[in-house]
């Protein structure tokens, strides 16, 4: 098999999914940020049809010459095409898990760097069993997760425990992460993929523990009990109740694979959890009951794919993450990660693609992994520079 060196390739990003809701939006994020910035990338927009590709091209304000290539799920050889051409490959194309695989696999096979908006993590763990090997091989860098599940998570406790380190001398052992603020609304997508993951492990039963446990990306690892965080609860320290956060399923996997992968620079008995806050006093243990009782998503009413918020609800969106780092001594350090726009949609386009410019210049070796463990401070810099999300300690 002959492999197309990387730097000779014609495209240094490829969107897959691009006539889809959330690709739409990275596409028109990389046209309209980067189209008079000498730093621009080379990209081009992926999809099943011509035809639409253009029609969505052309939605979109983007150039005329804006290269399109045809890719399906259904059809290999056009995969193993498309990766041949670029360095990344950014797919929106989910569940990942009815689509996914042959994507990844075409990737690796050829090379190239790889990032989705995976939050199914039985999915992601049968494809680090199956293809980290050949990943590490190729050299092909995949970073699943790379939108709001889970960067602000992952690259939050990441920083965190950098400026603990540098103030402290160790890491904190115990991390919580607390979502203070949060407006934004799910796609029919998000829906799509909880379906398809509750369908899966209804059919094999072996995928629960994956799903159940914080260590279910970390194979050959397991430590500490974790806080289950599936219950309200008082946070004296934080003086406000506190509900348990959909995401926290996802985010609190990716966190552990980071300091897996990385070697454990937070300590092999690392304790993590999320949740998010309602506030204090009646009000406050009211709202925590809401939403500890409401489900949020998996609704007759939830949204069909293609399906999202509107322009004016992206921008309206927002998120406000606090971490707070303990230690045994009484000694704690808060660090917030707060974004402008819808978080899921809004925001993460703009984490994709962020992502996705990072990994072009990457030295990291190749794997399976986590944007955190793969690109760490270098994606912190370019969210910071570029898609209005800061990062800071709050003392």
């Amino acid at each position: 098999m002959t492999v197309l060196p990387r730097d000779e390739r014609p495209f240094d990003i490829v969107v897959y999914g691009a006539t889809g809701y959330t690709g739409r939006l990275v596409a028109e994020y990389l046209d309209q940020h980067y189209r008079d910035r000498a730093d621009r990338p080379r990209w081009a927009m992926a999809g099943r049809s011509a035809a639409k590709l253009a029609e969505v091209r052309d939605l979109i304000g983007a150039p005329a010459d804006t290269p399109l290539v045809v890719a399906d799920a259904s059809d290999p050889a056009s995969l193993r095409e498309m990766a041949k051409q670029t360095r990344v490959v950014l797919t929106t194309v989910g569940p990942y898990q009815l689509y996914g695989e042959p994507v990844l696999a075409a990737c690796i096979d050829e090379g190239t760097d790889y990032a989705d908006l995976c939050g199914e993590p039985g999915w992601m763990r049968a494809m680090i069993d199956a293809h980290d090997a050949a990943a590490r091989e190729s050299g092909s860098r995949v970073a699943f997760s790379s939108g709001f599940d889970s960067i602000p998570f992952d690259l939050g406790v990441l920083m965190l425990q950098k400026e603990a380190v540098a103030r402290f001398g160790a890491p904190a052992p115990r991390v919580k992460g607390r979502v203070r603020a949060m407006q934004g609304k799910a796609s029919g997508g998000t829906a799509a993929s909880l379906k398809a993951t509750m369908a899966a492990a209804a059919k094999d039963p072996s995928l629960i523990p994956i799903l159940a446990s914080s260590f279910g990306l970390t194979p050959g690892f397991e430590g500490p009990p974790q806080p289950r965080g599936d219950k309200p609860e008082y946070d004296e320290g934080l003086g406000s109740w506190a509900a348990p956060f959909i995401m926290a399923a996802i985010n609190t996997k990716n966190v552990h694979r980071t300091n897996a992968v990385l070697g454990f620079p937070f300590g092999k008995d690392f304790v993590y959890d999320e949740m998010i806050l309602t506030g204090p006093g009646e009000a406050g243990e009211k709202a925590a009951q809401f939403v500890a009782t409401t489900p949020m998503i998996g609704r007759p009413d939830d949204p069909l794919p293609g399906e999202g918020p509107t322009k004016e609800e992206r921008d309206n969106g927002f998120y406000d993450v606090l971490f707070v780092g303990e230690y045994p001594d009484g000694r704690t350090l808060r660090y917030g990660v707060k974004g402008r726009y819808d978080p899921g949609y809004g925001s993460t386009s703009r984490m994709l693609a962020e992502t996705g410019i990072a990994l072009i210049d990457s030295d990291a070796p190749g794997g399976i992994a986590t944007p955190g463990a793969i690109l760490g401070e270098a994606l912190v810099k370019r969210l910071r520079d570029n898609a209005e999300i800061t990062f800071a300690t709050e003392d």
